[in-house]
């Protein structure tokens, strides 16, 4: 079996606010809307991955997050920037909401942005999983399959 190389890797966050999942609606010229967990791609200078989530959450949100838990991970195929192929791994951390000042975002996302970044609350539940065309699809599969497991990731007795 050959191994494919990984050319890009993102974090990015189940972020639970309470009863709620914080996502990024997503509208673009001519594609139809779509809502994504908030995060991004790690970055040359972030030390971790998990570095690279709170540095994403706090460009994208304004947001400080406690309680980082790794629970998903998927692989797709990918092109790099400069053409070389392989795939992406999207690390997916559940995490709750410590803060979130909107007014501090900052980035590409804020700054130059493609399309509208709108920041929206779901419940967080397989209703509101199934209200909203939530991207990856293998990661709106897993909630749906796991809505009480990604809970039981933030029980005070898991260790």
């Amino acid at each position: 079996m050959t191994e494919r190389p990984v050319v890009k890797r993102t974090a990015r966050a189940i972020l639970l606010d309470g009863d709620d999942l914080i996502l990024i609606k997503r509208t673009k010229p001519g594609v139809d809307p779509y809502w994504l967990t908030p995060g991004g791609g790690v970055e040359p200078e972030d030390s971790t991955v998990v570095e690279a989530l709170h540095r994403e959450l706090d460009e994208e949100l304004g947001a400080k997050i406690t309680h980082v838990v790794p629970c998903f991970v998927d692989t797709v195929e990918h092109i790099a920037g400069g053409g070389a192929k392989g795939v992406k791994v999207q690390h997916f951390f559940v995490c709750r909401l410590e803060s979130m000042d909107l007014s501090r975002r900052h980035g590409p996302e804020v700054d130059e942005p493609c399309g509208e970044y709108e920041i929206v609350r779901v419940p967080f539940s397989r209703i509101g999983i199934a209200a909203v065309h939530l991207v990856p699809l293998s990661l709106r599969h897993y909630l749906d399959g796991n809505i009480e497991g990604v809970r039981a990731m933030h029980a005070n007795d898991l260790g």
